[in-house]
C-alpha cells in the first residue's frame, strides 16, 4: 500500500508548477492578476456578483496545474 501512495505522491509532485526559483508554486501566489481582480470584486460587491472573475481565477490556476 505504501508503494502506491509513494507513486501517487511522486506523480502529484511532478505536476506542481514551479516558481522562478524552481520552488513549488503555492496556489496563494499563483495568478496574481486574476487573484487581485477576484479579491477586489468580492470585497466591493460580494461573492455572488463576482462569479465571472472567480471562475477566471480558477481557470488560471487550473492552467498552471492546480486542482481547484
Amino acid at each position: 500500500m505504501s508503494s502506491s501512495m509513494e507513486k501517487l505522491n511522486s506523480q502529484s509532485a511532478s505536476k506542481i508548477p514551479l516558481d522562478n526559483e524552481g520552488k513549488p508554486l503555492k496556489p496563494c501566489c499563483a495568478c496574481p492578476e486574476t487573484r487581485l481582480k477576484r479579491d477586489q470584486c468580492v470585497l466591493m460587491y460580494g461573492e455572488e456578483k463576482c462569479a465571472d472573475v472567480i471562475m477566471e481565477h480558477k481557470e488560471c490556476l487550473r492552467k498552471l496545474g492546480f486542482a481547484v
